[in-house]
């Protein structure tokens, strides 16, 4: 199991959740109630689903790929420890990962 971390765009710790080997971030966050649209369903074609990786946990992530990279592109408040949640999958190894709700996220779904 993996503790995962949701901080929000304040800086202050909201959540934190125990999630399986091969659960998907963005499924995680959405059943945790955090302000991620995701509007895509994981597809890779938004980037409603950005979130910030602590930099202590984001050299566990597999790289980013090219087309991963081009939808970043588009998000708001970009770092280079910016991911798309649909694209990180818990691994056996992870034992926690703390990701950061960036401040322009808005889950139009939710209003």
């Amino acid at each position: 199991m993996t503790l995962v971390r949701f901080i929000d765009a304040s800086g202050q710790q909201v959540q934190e959740v125990q999630a399986a080997p091969g659960d998907n971030l963005l499924d995680i966050a959405q059943a945790a109630g955090q302000p991620l649209e995701g509007t895509c369903e994981g597809q890779m074609a938004c980037s409603t689903c950005h979130v910030i990786v602590d930099p202590d946990d984001f050299g566990q992530l597999p790289r980013a790929s090219e087309d991963e990279e081009d939808m970043l592109d588009l998000a708001a408040a970009t770092t280079r420890n910016s991911r798309l949640a649909c694209q990180i999958m818990l691994t056996a190894q992870m034992e926690t990962l703390t990701v950061r709700i960036p401040p322009e996220a808005r889950n139009m779904q939710g209003i």
